[in-house]
């Protein structure tokens, strides 16, 4: 483990990941991985989820592959120099700002979206000028080997080394010195991470998780709300961290939103889920048996709730009369159940969610503008949307992370560039006007100290039809005063 972070050290201390040539070649050779590795992937991703072909494509490799085409557009413009303004002290210097990469980062991916969130981290990496080592998850087996065996075929080998292994491989990596650390996964995980990351005082970009609330309102289309609310929550057999965890609405809704939950699901997955090849399954038998676990007490199952251990089978489930002191409504779900709440109104819907940890996201089902502006204004979560759900995650010019509980840092697009940077401040002087300068040397003197306030105030900037007749008029004023001359 030692040499191998070490052997990303020296690759990187070498320089050869400063170019931005060298990083559009790296980026280029990851489309090729996953242009020329497309059925092997989704063969793989079948083996860990059960995961359909179209989810396979829709919400792992086209994400990627967008991250990589964005990157490959933007990297200039993202790790260009950018010039700030100064003062009068600093007239006729230089002063930007430039992106300098951090160094080695650990990238420990998630298993329910094992390539996506191994591999979407990977590309901030590469475009910000780091070397990375990768940790798959080690519970979807098939796509770890896989991203085993073809990053080092197409990616530089020494930057981008890939490790496989359990907990005792994550916690060994860890003990290792590393430039930001990138994980992706549970909040008390996330917790062990920052613990160790503080002994070298290591920045981390934690995307957690948690209870994302969904909020229908009494005068949206009830049909439209629960066809995406059941979409989002059911894909990939519930394991999505951004999946609505949790609906809460009216009690007059809450038959109506059952049986609209009803219809979208026999919709979906026809009359037996089981059968159906758009349907996952869980990711192995420990969190097979966690989920089984939520739908004991603490509520009534209104729809499905059948299981199978063999099969790693949770039937879609919603349940209603939940009590929120249960262990559905405790602890992020992460599967095929979805709790049904009912509260009287917004006001106490809103006092609910603050009560509780920050939320990933927030969703809310509403035709009333004030209703949408009341969660966005007086709610605090990751990311936010309203009347759908999941599709902030695809828009990449959205910084995608949590807050508090759900994590810390963002990426996607530039936000991953941004996060596994460092923006340097320069200042570049030079050796004249010393008698400007000379103010801020001592001996002080009244006279000193108001030249040096004058000089560094900070100034409005002057409206531009201000600046337009000044530069007219000086214009004006070098015409007349050449006419003088010349008479």
């Amino acid at each position: 483990m030692q040499a191998v972070v070490h052997k990303a050290r020296e690759a990187f201390k070498s320089g050869r990941t400063l170019p931005l040539e060298f990083r559009k070649e790296q980026l280029c050779l990851l489309t090729r991985l996953l242009d020329e590795n497309e059925e092997a992937i989704c063969e793989a991703l079948a083996n860990d989820l059960r995961k359909s072909y179209t989810e396979a494509i829709c919400f792992e490799l086209i994400p990627l592959r967008n991250e990589v085409q964005g990157a490959l557009q933007n990297l200039h413009n993202w790790a260009a120099a950018q010039s700030v303004s100064g003062s009068l002290l600093t007239i006729g210097t230089s002063i930007f700002t430039m992106a300098q990469p951090l160094g080695v980062c650990a990238i420990i991916g998630a298993w329910n979206y094992p390539l996506a969130l191994t591999l979407t981290p990977l590309v901030g990496a590469i475009a910000a000028g780091n070397a990375a080592v990768l940790k798959p998850p080690e519970a979807a087996e098939y796509t770890a080997k896989l991203l085993q065996n073809l990053v080092p075929r197409y990616l530089d080998k020494e930057l981008y080394p890939v490790l496989l292994g359990g907990a005792d491989v994550a916690v060994e990596l860890l003990h290792q010195r590393f430039d930001h650390i990138f994980y992706t996964g549970g909040s008390v995980v996330g917790r062990s991470i920052m613990t160790a990351a503080a002994k070298h005082l290591t920045p981390v970009t934690l995307e957690l998780g948690g209870k994302s609330p969904c909020y229908i309102h009494n005068d949206c289309d009830l049909r439209i709300a629960c066809r995406r609310i059941a979409w989002g929550r059911f894909i990939n057999a519930g394991q999505t961290c951004i999946a609505p965890d949790y609906v809460v609405c009216e009690p007059a809704l809450c038959e109506r939103v059952v049986e609209e939950l009803r219809a979208a699901l026999q919709e979906y997955y026809g009359e037996d889920p089981q059968k159906s090849p758009d349907y996952g399954r869980i990711i192995n038998s420990r969190h097979f048996k966690r989920v089984r676990g939520l739908l004991e007490g603490g509520g009534t199952v209104a729809i499905g709730g059948q299981t199978d251990e063999e099969d790693l089978y949770i039937a879609p489930t919603v349940m209603t009369n939940v009590d929120p002191e249960a262990s559905v409504m405790q602890e992020e779900v992460f599967g095929p159940i979805l709790p049904v709440l009912t509260l009287p109104d917004v006001e106490q819907t809103l006092n609910f969610i603050n009560d509780r940890e920050k939320p990933l996201v927030i969703y809310v089902f509403s035709k009333d503008q004030k209703i949408i502006k009341r969660f966005v204004n007086e709610t605090s979560s990751g990311g936010m949307m309203a009347n759908d759900v999941i599709l902030h995650y695809s828009i990449d010019t959205l910084p995608f992370g949590g807050v508090g509980n759900s994590g810390t840092g963002a990426y996607h697009g530039k936000f991953s560039f941004d996060a596994l940077s460092h923006r340097r401040a320069c200042l570049l002087m030079n050796l004249a006007l010393e008698g400007v300068n000379s103010v801020r040397y001592p001996p002080y003197s009244s006279k000193k100290l108001s030249w040096m306030i004058w000089l560094v105030k900070k100034r409005r900037q002057p409206p531009i039809k201000l600046l337009l007749s000044i530069f007219v008029m000086g214009v004006l004023c070098a015409i007349l005063l050449k006419y003088a001359i010349l008479s």
